[in-house]
């Protein structure tokens, strides 16, 4: 019988050396999370927010920002085409819209695959693309446009004050990346913030559904998006991006919002817009967990502007 315990407690003992390593590889850590009052920039709730993650397919805002400043501030066109080539189906490890390389796209479209469908090979397509265009920062021979694109997103997160962050694709690709990508709750909570005052990214993130087109070989093709955020359209939730890699587990980013508050003080009114955001990391259950707080944060958020909407600076973003 002695025998017959020990040989079950060794047994057991190499399974819990077996197993951890696994857990510890698919993100079995504490989830990270925020909720801020996207307006002034609150903070309402946050666990482990400033931690380092690796964040997925949440890489895909910053992308989707890089370009649509090129398109507002450099003049650059949407309706422009693309042509998907090998290197767009680098990270690629699904390809649900069915892409060939020498299909011709709009960067609109692609922003829509991007950011809809969560597609990594249009990501990879658009930082092609666009990063074309854009002066890299030195001159050097082994710079390629994708290079100068990925320079551009970290260019952004440090213009945002995102100190934790580091983008090293478009995509969010993080299977054997050196170095490795990361970010924070907290530092997405101000990229996202940034990307939600973009009225076309407000628009691309809140659709379910997208038809796009792209040419092949002179055939016009058709290509049906459905959104990856099933929270999309349900409590005032009306963006914004999903994420997943076995290192980063479930990842998810929420915009919320209730009709504006107006308060009348005889002949004057003030009106208080009223939107959470809300970033979730290393979850298990990312649509469970963004519905828990996004109810939690409107109850902090109503008990917060009953007292008076007071600010303190520790917990602003």
């Amino acid at each position: 019988m002695a025998s017959t315990t020990k040989f079950f407690l060794v047994a057991f003992a190499i399974c819990v050396i077996c197993v951890a390593p696994q857990r510890a590889a698919a993100g079995q850590l504490p989830p990270s999370y925020l909720v801020v009052e996207s307006q002034a920039g609150y903070v309402l709730i946050e666990q482990n927010a400033r931690e380092k993650r690796q964040i997925a397919s949440l890489t895909k805002i910053a992308t989707a920002c890089v370009v649509l400043d090129w398109a507002e501030k450099k003049g650059g066109d949407l309706n422009q085409l693309a042509t998907i080539s090998q290197a767009a189906f680098v990270g690629v490890e699904k390809n649900e819209v069915g892409w060939q390389v020498g299909d011709v796209v709009s960067l609109r479209d692609l922003l829509y695959a991007a950011l809809v469908q969560s597609d990594n090979l249009a990501a990879n397509a658009l930082a092609l693309r666009v990063g074309e265009t854009l002066e890299p920062a030195e001159s050097n021979s082994k710079i390629t446009p994708a290079t100068v694109f990925v320079a551009q997103m970290n260019a952004l997160a440090k213009q945002l004050g995102m100190d934790r962050t580091r983008f090293v694709n478009p995509s969010g690709f993080d299977y054997k990346e050196r170095p490795m990508p990361y970010s924070t709750a907290i530092d997405l909570a101000r990229l996202t913030r940034y990307a939600m005052n973009k009225a076309s990214f407000r628009f691309y993130v809140s659709q379910k559904e997208r038809e796009i087109s792209f040419n092949r070989g002179g055939k016009q093709m058709h290509a049906l998006l459905r959104t990856t955020n099933d929270l999309l359209g349900t409590n005032g939730i009306d963006g914004v991006k999903t994420g997943q890699t076995a290192r980063a587990a479930e990842c998810l980013i929420l915009s919320a919002n209730r009709a504006a508050e107006v308060i009348k003080n005889g002949d004057n009114a003030t009106i208080f817009p009223r939107h959470l955001i809300v970033v979730i990391l290393g979850s298990n259950d990312r649509f469970g967990d963004g519905e828990r707080l996004v109810r939690q944060g409107w109850q902090l958020y109503d008990q917060w502007a009953a007292a008076g909407r007071l600010v303190d600076p520790k917990k602003m973003l």
